[in-house]
């Protein structure tokens, strides 16, 4: 007995080392699309964004994107943005997030940002219904429309979770879900130098960089992440400017 008690509890820490490494790496299973493979495939009516037209084709480009917000800490980060010029795609919640801070989501929309969905209630997408996946896609879709005056057409699955139904509600709502290449792991410190280290060090061409604008430390790391890419080379995008003249597709998933 105590020999299978120890693997029971082997098999225990390596199912959850599993669902942690998955939570935290955004891998789902999904296929996924990368940012060079878009622009392959020019759209028909390419939107620019208000920073001005970026050719991802020609220049080093990469997005920067915060999840869970607005925040107390989202108006600081808005003013560091426009200072930097510096675009970015907010994955926005809608429960005691877009519901308390409407004026934010405004703001973002109204200062040349991406506003897109990262659901309502951060419920794990693929543990619900349809109906239930579909309730938490539609409301911050509504929500946000009412708020801007554009229908978000981005999407993230909180943890990056998700599969085949979560794709056809999507598909069916115009939603493509974009996941990661790039994360801080902001969430489990308040130490701004290692959220900047840990941003650079993962830091390549058409990264997408994951962050939360709702955690301590984050905002005060977002000034020495911008310069120090800046000086790389690098050229801050939104998430549609990185895939144009391509454009995302609904019921897609892009990396």
């Amino acid at each position: 007995m105590k020999k299978t008690g120890t693997a029971f509890r082997t098999a225990g820490t390596l199912a959850a080392t599993a669902a942690l490494t998955l939570a935290l790496s955004g891998c789902s299973g999904a296929d996924t699309t990368a940012p060079s493979t878009v622009r392959a495939r020019p759209a028909p009516d390419l939107r620019t964004a208000r920073f001005g037209t970026v050719d991802c084709r020609e220049v080093k480009c990469i997005a920067l994107t915060f999840d869970a917000g607005p925040s107390e800490h989202s108006p600081r980060l808005l003013d560091i943005l426009r200072e930097k010029q510096v675009p970015a795609t907010f994955f926005l919640l809608g429960k005691r997030h877009i519901e308390k801070y409407p004026e934010l989501v405004r703001r973002m929309a109204d200062e040349g940002h991406e506003v897109a969905s990262h659901t309502w209630g951060h419920k794990i997408l693929t543990r619900l219904r349809p109906e239930e996946i579909r309730e938490e896609l539609e409301r911050p879709n509504q929500e946000i429309e009412r708020l801007t005056g554009r229908r978000p057409t981005l999407m993230r699955p909180p943890q990056g979770r998700t599969d085949e139904t979560v794709h056809a509600i999507c598909r069916e709502l115009g939603l493509s879900e974009v996941l990661w290449s790039v994360t801080a792991k902001d969430y489990k410190t308040t130490d701004s130098d290692l959220i900047t280290r840990r941003v650079l060090a993962q830091s390549s061409r058409d990264g997408i960089i994951l962050l939360h604008d709702l955690y301590d430390g984050t905002v005060p790391a977002v000034p020495g992440i911008v310069d120090a890419l800046k000086e790389r080379g690098y050229v801050f995008v939104t998430v549609p400017q990185l895939l144009a003249p391509g454009e995302a597709e609904p019921g897609e998933v892009y990396r």
